[in-house]
């Protein structure tokens, strides 16, 4: 038994570590190996190693897919997108933004991983002192959690922060917020996935709640609403505001990038959120581009042509990328092609208003066309992106609809 709550040095093949665990520890066992340390608990040995090569981001990209095979609520992201978004020329994040990604060996497989990022725009903008961490998946093992907990702490640290917070990604359009609620839900392509285990593991760590998320599952009406198209009819009237008549997916693409500006206007104050750079929505746009059916972007410009508001929805595809794998085959094209055409459910990605037109009635003007949109393809369910249980105004808009909260997440915090 050795007691390790100052640290101790060692030397294995003249190389010097610095064991920085906490607490009493039996160690049998101490190898170097391929840039990582193995340290053994009891009977239990875990080998955490950074990310350092493509080979290595590959597999922290992929482990998800093994660890979820068998559930039919879990949504892979696509392996391309993912390196991409690990990747510093192919994400303009690390502009304000560094990370280092982590994986946890057992007997030579992985059992988890884990993405440390230090986000220096936001911890700027609100004056605070944080390390984020994203993407931990694991198996059902305290050690294996608490190994991937110490590292990302020892990493806040070594940078000198005070407060560990996540699951959160590098910006808003990231993966963020721990499931709590709704396991069984099938995930939105946009939202991360984990089973049930996972919170006691935080918690048991000493991790707090620090914000809450929720996902709505609306029921549409069966009819278009005529008193939400009274309202958008007289506000078009009142304020000159007028509906763009979308034609193709170029124009739809340039709309989609000047909505994710005026996002960066309206959601500045939300918890975790970042200003996306130009680079930044340039790269997104690209990405949310073959998700596109023009019936469900709305788009609603002033007198002077200026955009004002947007809706971006789309036909839910969750079940088309399941059958891919994380990999874009011709047969995950078509099933992709088919869910856009043919699908009764939609998923709410981003409405935005700008500051100063959100009292005149232009969101009830973007509900309006998503609602016919939904009537005319057909649409039962829409489900939400997560929303925060503080934001009520965005849960004001669905107040006259039938609805039910179907999944919850969260955002854990621990000082230091």
């Amino acid at each position: 038994n050795v007691n390790l709550d100052n640290g101790i040095k060692f030397n294995v093949d003249d190389k010097v570590f610095d064991l920085k665990y906490r607490g009493f520890y039996n160690i049998y066992n101490i190898q170097w190996y391929n840039n990582a340390i193995y340290y053994e608990r009891g009977s239990n040995m875990v080998v955490i190693k950074e990310v350092k090569t493509k080979k290595d981001l590959k597999k922290f990209v992929k482990f998800p897919l093994k660890l979820y095979r068998n559930n039919p609520a879990f949504v892979p992201v696509l392996i391309s997108d993912e390196i991409n978004e690990f990747t510093k020329e192919t994400n303009d994040a690390f502009s304000y933004c560094e990370s280092r990604q982590f994986l946890a060996y057992r007997d030579g497989k992985i059992v988890g991983r884990v993405a440390g990022i230090l986000n220096h725009q936001y911890n700027k903008k609100c004056n605070v002192n944080q390390m984020r961490f994203t993407r931990l998946d694991a198996i059902d093992d305290p050690e294996v959690f608490k190994a991937l907990f110490d590292t990302i702490i020892e990493y806040a640290k070594e940078k000198g922060n005070n407060e560990v917070i996540g699951p959160i990604g590098f910006c808003d359009l990231d993966k963020q917020g721990l499931l709590i609620e709704g396991f069984d839900q099938i995930s939105m392509y946009i939202t991360p996935y984990n089973e049930a285990y996972y919170p006691k593991h935080y918690e048991d760590y000493g991790f707090k709640k620090a914000v809450d998320w929720v996902e709505y599952k609306i029921t549409m009406p069966e009819e278009p609403d005529p008193k939400l198209e009274k309202i958008s009819n007289f506000v078009q009237k009142r304020y000159g505001y007028k509906v763009i008549e979308l034609k193709d997916v170029k124009q739809v693409m340039g709309l989609v990038k000047d909505g994710l500006h005026i996002m960066n206007e309206v959601y500045s104050h939300l918890y975790g959120y970042v200003a996306l750079t130009d680079l930044q929505i340039e790269q997104f746009s690209k990405t949310l581009e073959p998700l596109i059916n023009i019936d469900f972007v709305c788009a609603v410009t002033n007198r002077d042509d200026e955009l004002i508001a947007y809706g971006f929805v789309a036909p839910s595809v969750g079940k088309a990328f399941q059958k891919g794998h994380g990999h874009l085959f011709p047969l995950t094209i078509f099933r992709l092609m088919k869910a856009l055409k043919h699908n009764d459910t939609i998923d709410l990605y981003s409405v935005g208003v700008r500051h100063q037109y959100q009292n005149t009635g232009a969101n009830a003007i973007i509900l309006n066309e998503i609602m016919k949109a939904c009537h005319k393809h057909g649409i039962k369910y829409a489900e939400t992106g997560p929303e925060l249980v503080t934001n009520t105004q965005v849960q004001a808009q669905w107040k006259d609809y039938e609805k039910t909260i179907h999944k919850r997440r969260r955002c854990y915090s621990k000082f230091i």
